[in-house]
C-alpha cells in the first residue's frame, strides 16, 4: 500500500533484489510517526539513489495507512501488519501502545538484496526516533559489502 491506496503487499517481492530500509511505526497519525515518516519521505530520493527501497510497516488498517500516506505525501509502500505477524517475527512487538493494545516498536532494519539484515535499531521508547542517517550509512556500506 502506498499513496495510491490499499493493495496487497508481499515481502517476498523484495527478496533477491534491492536492499530495503524497513521502518516500523507504532501508529499512523501520531506525532512521532508522522515526523519520522516525513523524514523518510524527504530522504527517499537519496535512499533510492543508493539502490535501496523504503517500506513502512505499522499495525494500522490499510484504510488508516492510505489516509495517512495521502495526507503526508508518503510515496513509499506501507504494509499493514494488522495481525501483528511481521512485528512479532522481527521481534519488535510493543505489548501496549498508549493503552490501545499491541503495536509495533519504532524500529529500522536495513536488509541487503540477499535478505540478510545488516543494520537494526529499535528506539528505546515509542517517543524516540530512530537514526535514519545511520540507516542510510548502512545502505551506503552495502556497496562495499557487495564489492568485497
Amino acid at each position: 500500500m502506498g499513496s495510491d491506496g490499499p493493495a496487497d503487499f508481499n515481502f517476498s517481492q523484495y527478496r533477491g533484489g534491492s536492499p530495503v530500509v524497513l521502518l516500523f511505526f507504532p501508529g499512523a497519525f501520531t506525532g512521532g510517526c508522522t515526523s519520522e515518516a516525513c523524514e523518510a519521505r524527504d530522504n527517499l530520493n537519496s535512499i533510492a539513489a543508493m539502490g535501496a527501497k523504503v517500506v513502512g510497516v505499522s499495525v494500522d488498517s490499510i484504510f488508516a495507512q492510505a489516509a495517512w500516506a495521502k495526507e503526508n505525501g508518503l510515496k513509499f509502500p506501507l504494509a499493514s501488519d494488522y495481525r501483528r505477524e511481521v512485528v512479532d517475527a522481527y521481534g519488535v512487538l510493543l505489548p501496549n501502545f498508549v493503552g490501545m493494545g499491541p503495536s509495533s516498536e519504532r524500529a529500522v532494519f536495513v536488509i541487503d538484496g540477499s535478505g540478510v539484515i545488516r543494520y537494526v535499531e529499535v528506539a528505546p521508547t515509542p517517543g524516540d526516533k530512530v537514526n535514519l542517517a545511520a540507516a542510510k550509512e548502512a545502505v551506503a556500506s552495502l556497496g562495499s559489502v557487495a564489492n568485497s
